[in-house]
């Protein structure tokens, strides 16, 4: 793949991610608007996190990190990338069938190990039923996101993007029936999950099949190649259990405060907007990019899809976390304060994102740099660096959560990911040319940090200006509009003035992709 042709996959999956989170946030309104921060929204919020956190474990993190560079090395040299996929998938519904069981049956223990607080009030129950209802999601998302792995390896991105589209379109439809029915709300969420999970899973199997993979159960076979999966997934495995355990640690600080888990859901939801749509669709390009040049030797070729990786990341990611920092309040109060999401709540939750916002541009940064790592099938170092970042957090966010309340978690989570990232930067520089930064890179990045400044600048002075419209009804979703689009025109303005994004490159890949 050719790195213009790198670029134009990022705008694909970028595009689908966006739509993707923007009904995610139609969905988290209504869910908002419906429940609030109430003990129905925290017990399904927490229920609905379970499967996610195993799937991230088992499927998007490990075996993925070792599945997509092996599968992409079999196709670049055709050693049968078929036959390893089959056995690969099968292995996979093995492991997940016999372990949904088992979680099924535990989901008691597994909701007081995601959040101990809810144990002496109706959260606890209610949060046990949920989770029993939605864990079954687990398999069939977790299929998915193999079939995705092996449709990104190929180079078609559009299925496996536009797939999480699915999950929120039926969320939505699924709550407008239940308000008009009067259905109860938990309930009817916590059926969604498997059944968005099911129709995930057959956009991108059949997908698959028409790119000629067409992949189907059968009794799972230990080949050699899966042997050599294992080995490499599993320090991956480990990592992904210390980021899970990162996770835990914040939801359980987050439990003992009331509504502090559906605070910082919804904060989470809003950073993850920018997070989805440049951080992830750039690590489900480049992992299997760098694989195919690092496994034909193209030092120079992967060295510049990682700087333009880097490059088109921070340039629209930089704007993004100043924007979160400085309005905040003005963000959520719009998207989220209507019925039982209350001013209060508005305020806490304004407060963890411009936390996150300190902290996007190193969640965006782990997602260039780990590519680096495992692409060359080594998944022990940033294990090694996992670790490290699991102290940093539990130290931050359990000794601070006495005095500062819940803004703790994210406090932990924001450290951690700086952590983190210093290290891999650090880990990096020993893998030569391919992993440094070249003169490009080098002369825009400042200029991409200066345009973010004044971007910033220009929103908290018409923050202020546009103060009183935000109290206006309507007119404060007219204010909004105006607060976001100024941000925007002003930045790409200043960043194509400045050098640091020029619009031509952005016109020429979107031409040329």
């Amino acid at each position: 793949m050719k790195p213009i042709r790198l670029m134009a996959a990022f705008f694909t999956v970028g595009v689908w991610t966006l739509a993707s989170r923007v009904l995610g946030f139609v969905r988290d309104i209504l869910i908002a608007a419906y429940l609030g921060a109430g003990p129905v929204a925290e017990a399904f919020l927490i229920a609905f996190s379970l499967p996610n956190m195993f799937r991230r474990f088992f499927a998007e993190g490990a075996f993925n990190m070792a599945f997509v560079p092996m599968f992409s090395k079999k196709v670049e040299r055709g050693e049968d990338p078929l036959g390893f996929a089959r056995d690969a998938y099968a292995g996979l519904a093995a492991l997940l069938i016999g372990f949904t069981l088992v979680a099924v049956l535990a989901m008691p223990w597994l909701v007081l190990a995601m959040a101990s607080g809810f144990l002496e009030d109706e959260r606890y129950p209610l949060a046990v039923l949920y989770g029993r209802i939605a864990f079954p999601y687990i398999l069939f998302i977790s299929l998915a996101a193999l079939l995705s792995g092996l449709l990104n390896a190929i180079g078609r991105f559009a299925a496996a993007a536009a797939a999480p589209v699915l999950l929120n379109v039926l969320f939505i439809g699924a709550l407008a029936v239940a308000g008009r029915a009067g259905w109860d709300i938990g309930l009817t969420l916590a059926w969604t999950v498997p059944a968005a999970g099911i129709a995930q899973l057959a956009l991108v199997w059949a997908a698959a099949a028409r790119a000629g993979f067409r992949l189907r159960l059968k009794r799972p076979r230990l080949t050699p190649e899966l042997r050599r999966l294992a080995v490499i997934a599993f320090p991956a495995l480990l990592a992904g259990g210390v980021v899970q355990i990162n996770l835990l640690i914040g939801r359980q600080v987050a439990s003992f405060f009331d509504g502090a888990v559906a605070w910082i859901n919804y904060a989470d939801r809003l950073y993850q907007l920018p997070l989805g749509v440049v951080g992830i669709a750039i690590g489900v390009v480049l992992l299997p990019d760098l694989s195919r040049r690092l496994g034909a030797g193209d030092t120079a070729g992967g060295r510049d899809a990682f700087n333009r990786a880097a490059e088109i990341s921070l340039a629209l990611t930089i704007p993004a976390a100043v924007a979160l920092v400085v309005i905040p309040m003005p963000l959520i109060a719009v998207l989220f304060q209507r019925g039982a999401f209350g001013p209060d709540d508005t305020a806490a939750t304004a407060l963890a994102v411009a936390v996150y916002g300190l902290g996007l541009p190193a969640f965006v940064l782990q997602k260039v740099l780990q590519p680096l790592f495992f692409a060359r099938e080594d998944t022990r170092t940033p294990f090694r660096y996992a670790l490290v970042a699991l102290v940093v957090n539990a130290v931050i966010a359990i000794g601070l959560a006495p005095s500062v309340g819940y803004i703790a978690a994210p406090l932990g989570t924001v450290l951690a990911a700086w952590t983190m990232v210093f290290q891999l930067w650090r880990g990096s520089r020993a893998m030569g040319d391919a992993a440094r930064l070249d003169t490009r890179f080098r002369r825009r990045i400042w200029r991409i940090v200066l345009a973010a400044a004044l971007m910033g600048a220009l929103l908290w002075a018409l923050n202020l200006g546009l103060g009183p419209m935000f109290g206006m009804g309507r007119l404060r979703y007219a204010a909004l509009a105006i607060l976001v689009g100024a941000g925007i025109g002003a930045y790409f303005a200043l960043a194509h003035v400045l050098g640091g994004l020029p619009l031509r490159d952005i016109g020429r890949t979107l031409r040329r992709g």
